[in-house]
């Protein structure tokens, strides 16, 4: 089969989404099938005849590309028509040309609706879900509402526009950017100073914000395939809490999977994660992240669309757990796409 790996792009997520799609690529490659990993923003130097019988190592070429330019402000100027054309050059016609696209896109322009719905448009087959679950799960706000609507447990909280009179939370507090991903721009407040500095770092991201209540106690994670809840994977950062260096810095979590957890408890995170999958539409993979009290209330943060597949991910754990390898797991989710 002829497979796209779409990764990179523009987001603040732009080098973990790299090294997913290296992963994937070369997963996909073991399993026989013919794949080129591409950059959605910068696109591709060549041109597309025969790209799927070139040998080449694609996986080798984007990380050289991911290391000489860091900063998302040089990548932006490498295209100068970059405002008027997300797609960098030929990404489309290569996607056209492929018999799937597996993304390994994560954040803004990527995990958030706008590709899938472009995708749809144009009758290509692509991993995840679909456009309108990517967006109601990409919008934490959106995404507290819809919990709210169907009795799904989350932290009490409200949302905040940039230059909206600021409200004040109880104290300790999460503000985090309401479409961010990978803990970026997400800070725990513990007082109106600390409340200051954490709007302004999370508005750094995106123009609204959402303060939530801060549950002190365990951190979980489940993936949902196909609508049924993988094992529970318990998430134990070593100092702080899990941000962005604690997910991919290897060795800065303690991640245990199975959970240790009573039977009762692990299956009532569980039945929520499967809960918020139905709730928010989606289809194929997710991944519902959860806090639990110390009095054992389980609350779910949030839904994330494409679930980081990195050394250090938590969903390629989790399938692990119950015997899925990763080139096992990158199959499966290929053929969820194909199904659709």
């Amino acid at each position: 089969m002829d497979v796209v790996v779409l990764a990179g792009g523009t987001s603040s997520e732009r080098d973990v989404s790299l090294i997913s799609g290296s992963m994937i690529y070369k997963a996909l490659k073991k399993n026989g099938h013919r794949v080129v990993l591409a950059d959605i923003y910068l696109g591709l130097d060549c041109g597309t005849e025969g790209i799927f019988d070139r040998d080449v190592d694609w996986a080798k070429d984007i990380q050289a590309i991911a290391k000489k330019n860091p900063d998302l402000e040089k990548i932006r100027a490498m295209r100068p028509d970059g405002a008027k054309n997300f797609f960098g050059p030929h990404v489309l016609d290569l996607c056209r040309q492929a018999d799937a696209v597996f993304m390994a896109l994560h954040g803004a322009n990527g995990e958030d609706g706008k590709i899938q719905a472009c995708f749809e448009l144009m009758g290509i087959p692509y991993t995840g879900t679909d456009f309108v679950s990517s967006a109601m799960a990409m919008d934490k706000g959106i995404t507290k509402d819809i919990f709210a609507a169907y009795g799904i447990p989350t932290p009490a909280g409200f949302r905040l526009k940039r230059g909206e009179e600021k409200a004040l939370p109880v104290f300790p507090c999460i503000v985090k950017a309401c479409c961010g991903g990978s803990s970026v721009g997400v800070c725990i407040a513990r007082n109106s100073e600390e409340y200051d500095r954490a709007l302004e770092e999370a508005f750094c991201y995106d123009g609204e914000v959402v303060v939530e209540q801060y549950i002190e106690g365990r951190e979980f994670s489940v993936g949902v395939m196909d609508g049924k809840a993988l094992p529970v994977i318990e998430i134990a950062p070593k100092e702080g809490f899990y941000d962005y260096k604690n997910k991919y810095q290897a060795g800065s979590t303690v991640e245990t999977c199975p959970a240790l957890l009573d039977a009762a408890k692990t299956e009532e995170i569980q039945q929520i994660a499967e809960r918020v999958f139905a709730a928010l539409r989606m289809k194929n993979y997710a991944r519902m992240d959860f806090m639990m009290s110390a009095g054992g209330d389980v609350y779910c943060l949030e839904a994330n669309t494409l679930p980081g597949m990195t050394p250090t991910s938590l969903l390629p754990q989790e399938a692990a757990a119950v015997g899925i390898s990763f080139e096992e797991l990158c199959e499966k989710i290929l053929s969820y796409a194909l199904d659709r």
